[in-house]
Order: C-alpha cells, then structure tokens, then sequence
C-alpha cells in the first residue's frame, strides 16, 4: 500500500473517488485484523468495491435520499399488497453489494477463485466502505448477514432454502434478511412482548401480534419473537420464528404492512409497523430459546452498527479535508490556520480510535465463530457493546462538525454532510440505546465474568508498549488502570442503583484505556 502524501486539494469534495485507496487508517486496521492470506486476496477487491461505491453507489445513494420507498399496503381492489415501491437506483446498488461484491455471500460460501469462506472482518469492511455512500443501506445488507448467522447456527435444515437465498450471489435468487423485535409496549423490555404463536397441524406456526418498529420491512427472511402457548413470561418463554413476506403457497403472508416511519435520516431503507394477523412463520431452533438464540444476530448487528459509524465518520473527515484544503479565506486555505489544523487533527483521533476499537472487536467476534474460543467471546461480550456506544456518538459529533467545517453549504442538502448527520442520528438508537448497552455491559461483568478476560486483554496492551516516547504515556494508563480495577471492585459490593448509575461511565472507562493503551 503506498505512503504517498494525498493532496486533498485535488478533489473538489468526497466523491468521485476511491474511498479505500485514500484512507489509510481503514487499511491499516483491516490488514492488522485479517488472517494475511485473507488480505492478500481482499485487498484488491476492496479497492475496487472503494471506487465503484465512491461513484456509482454515492451518486445512487444521492437520489435514493430524495425519493424514499413508498409503501403501497394495498391493491387497486382493496387487498392486502404490503409493497414497497424503490427508486431504481436502489436495485443498481443492491446488485453491486449482492452480486458483484458477495456482501452476503462470502462469509457463508466460498467466493470466486477462493477455496474457503471469508471471515465476517472482511463483511464488515465492505460494510464500513458502503457506508461512505449510505448507512441505511448497510441496515438490510447487516440484516441480511444477522440472519444467515441465526439459521447457520441454529437450524438444522428445514430453513436451508431461506439460508442459501440470503446467501445467494444470484441477484435473481437472493432475499433480504430483517430483525423485528420491538413492540409499542416494550421497547427495550423485549420480555414484555405479546406476539403469540400458534402451532398448525403441519408444524408450522401462526404469529398474532404488532411489531412497531421494522427496518426492511419487506424483507422476504425476517426473524422475530414470539411466545407460545403457555410458555413463561419475560426472555426465557420467547421463541424465535422465520417470518417471511410471502407464504410457501406465493400468496402475501397473513400480515398488514400499516405504515411506513417518516423518519429524520436512512431513508433508503423502509422502516414500518407490521401487524401480524396470523402470518405463516417456521420456528428457528429450540423454542423458548429465541432470545438467547436471536443474541448472536444481535452481536454483530451492534458491530455492523459501529462499522456504520465508522463509514461516517470517515466519509465527514474526507469531505473535511477536501474543503480545507480547497477553501481559503485571508489569504490562504483554511487547512493552514492553527484551529482548523487541531480540529482535523481531534477528528482524525477519533476516527482512529473508533477505527481501531470496532476491527479489534471484529477480530474477537471471528476468532469465536471459527475456533469457539470462549474467551473471545467473553472479551467480545464486554467490549461490543462498548463498540456500540461509543463510536455511535462519535459519529453523531464528528458529522456535525463536518456541516460546520464546509460552512453554510454542509446545512444544505445539494451537499452530502446533512445526509451524514441525518443518518448517524440513528445509530446511538439502533441496537440499543446507550442506558441499554451500559447495563448490558454489568451484565456481562456480573453474569459472565467478563472482567476475567478484559482486565488481563488491557494489561496485555500496556505491556506491550515499548517506545520510549510512550513511556510517560504507558505509565499514565498503568495508573488508570489500576484504578479501574479498584472500580470494578466496588461496582462488584455495590447496590443494583448504584452500580447501574456508574455503568456509562464504565464503559467509556474501559474504552478510553484501550485506546490510549
């Protein structure tokens, strides 16, 4: 990979270019996560996956934002369609993800002129470059891969048709995965939902019930949870069901799409409430399992959520870069002004800093899914949600401050920041709010002793830095991590109110000693 200064002053904004080729932090974190062959034959892929999404998929996305999905719920006789209506463009750019790149091919099955399946590093590479373009689109690709995990994981062969289709490098063949999990009453209390399930005659069920909030609402491979029949309340009584668009006969499925959300930002994927009026599902594994089982789709969907910020925040920092080096005011460009030079620098760390955390986390999380090495999936389970939280936030600061970096054109919609900004609003919401990740992080801490690979992970780190100029450095987070340890410790004796009142802070504790270390 060349080292060659890249002069940004010849670029007129962030498009039309090759978005893997010019950043270097990307490469950088990707080539230290990959296995080396795996790179070896990634790289050139990527950089042609970088130039085609910084033209056509960009200029596509461009359009897509200005003309959302349309949602015809029914037909011209009154019955139930539940279509939803896309810009062309959106095909091209499914076409280009799905068939001509393997977006969710390669991790499952053996790519062209490769003998073996990719790890889900390089998925969520592809992932983190197409939301250069657009973050929306990435939540029906991620769902996708969420899906095919579940059935890899848990099905164990009636769904196998479901599985190679959202698979399929076959543009003609393939489906769209979706997770609808949150009902109006519940929300986040996922244990509170009242969809219940119907077992047939033929073994299959009849979902009733209304899910509020539904990205990729048409998506032909949807999961969602239900309970059965007398089974108990809360997570443990909730099984996990294959809901797809369509019934096995190729009639629309018993459901009624209500509306779709007018939402601020991802606009290129259909979000909507789906009422279930006993729609056709096949249960997913073991039932009253569901959201045990429905966890290892959401562990990388919280990855792929950072993944997403990442795409942003490296997006906002290039059309940074472009207007100050192309902008000049008194004289000069504003890339050589003292403030402007700090605030690219603050913003360059940070995107570092996420870079680096989120492919560290994707590396535990292929580590686990290839070896089932426990420890990386303890570590992985306090460190994703982390991931999460942190970088969703950065993303939301780092696209805000590229609006004002460009002045008045970044409040304005011919340029690409206020679409950036709109989108990475969602992400601190998707997956988990950042209360929810806290607790989720005490509860990997309490109930799966988390802390026994994470505090040996970050003393692993320190000790590892070995140039003198760190040397003041290393010993300044040697001390804090020592009081992190005293932290933990009284975390471990306090009261539930107590503990869960220090949980953000926790966790943007733990992620600042990892950065620094």
């Amino acid at each position: 990979m060349t080292r060659e200064v890249i002069d940004y002053a010849n670029f007129e904004a962030g498009r039309d270019v090759n978005y893997w080729e010019l950043d270097r932090t990307l490469q950088f974190e990707v080539q230290r996560t990959y296995p080396d062959d795996e790179f070896a034959w990634a790289e050139p892929r990527l950089s042609e996956f970088g130039d085609v999404v910084g033209s056509t998929v960009a200029d596509n996305a461009d359009r897509i934002d200005r003309h959302e999905p349309e949602l015809h719920t029914y037909d011209e006789e009154g019955e139930v369609r539940n279509e939803v209506e896309y810009h062309p463009t959106q095909h091209e750019n499914e076409r280009i993800a799905y068939e001509e790149f393997g977006l969710t091919h390669d991790a499952f099955h053996a790519p062209p002129d490769r003998e073996e399946p990719m790890g889900l590093t390089h998925t969520l590479t592809q992932q983190t470059l197409l939301s250069y373009a657009d973050a929306g689109f990435v939540c029906p690709v991620s769902m996708t891969n969420g899906v095919a995990l579940v059935l890899e994981k848990f099905d164990d062969g009636p769904l196998e048709d479901y599985f190679e289709r959202l698979t399929s490098r076959d543009a003609d063949e393939h489906i769209e995965g979706a997770m609808f999990l949150t009902e109006k009453q519940g929300g986040s209390d996922v244990g509170t939902n009242e969809t219940v399930a119907e077992r047939t005659d033929d073994g299959s069920y009849r979902l009733t019930g209304e899910k509020w909030f539904c990205s990729n609402i048409d998506a032909e491979g949807a999961l969602a949870l239900a309970r059965r029949p007398d089974a108990p309340d809360g997570t443990a009584g909730l099984s996990l069901f294959l809901v797809p668009r369509t019934k096995s006969n190729g009639e629309v499925n018993d459901a009624l799409f209500r509306r779709l959300k007018d939402k601020l930002g991802t606009l290129s994927v259909p979000t909507g409430e789906i009422e279930f009026r006993g729609a056709e599902a096949s249960l997913v594994g073991e039932p009253e399992n569901g959201f045990r089982q429905m966890t290892a789709m959401l562990n990388f969907e919280r990855l792929s959520n950072a993944g997403a910020a990442v795409g942003i925040m490296g997006r906002a920092l290039l059309e940074s870069k472009v207007q100050a080096a192309t902008r000049e005011a008194f004289g000069e460009p504003i890339q050589e002004k003292p403030l402007m030079r700090r605030d690219l620098v603050d913003m360059s760390v940070d995107y570092e800093a996420a870079a680096a955390f989120t492919f560290e986390c994707a590396g535990l999380l292929d580590r686990h899914r290839r070896e089932e090495d426990r420890e990386a999936f303890t570590l992985m389970r306090a460190l994703v949600p982390i991931a999460k939280q942190v970088t969703a936030r950065m993303a939301v600061e780092t696209a805000s401050y590229a609006c004002e970096i460009l002045g008045g054109n970044g409040y304005v919609r011919e340029h690409v920041t206020p679409r950036l900004l709109r989108d990475a609003q969602v992400l601190p919401i998707w997956e988990g709010t950042s209360n929810v990740l806290s607790l989720d992080l005490l509860r990997a801490l309490d109930r799966e002793n988390a802390h026994e690979a994470l505090l040996p992970a970050i003393r692993e780190h320190i000790d590892a830095v070995d140039h003198p100029v760190l040397a003041d450095c290393a010993e300044t987070v040697d001390d804090e991590f020592a009081r992190l340890q005293e932290a933990l410790v009284h975390l471990a004796g306090a009261d539930t109110d107590e503990a869960q009142l220090q949980a953000k802070e926790l966790a943007e504790y733990v992620l600042s000693l990892i950065h620094i270390s």
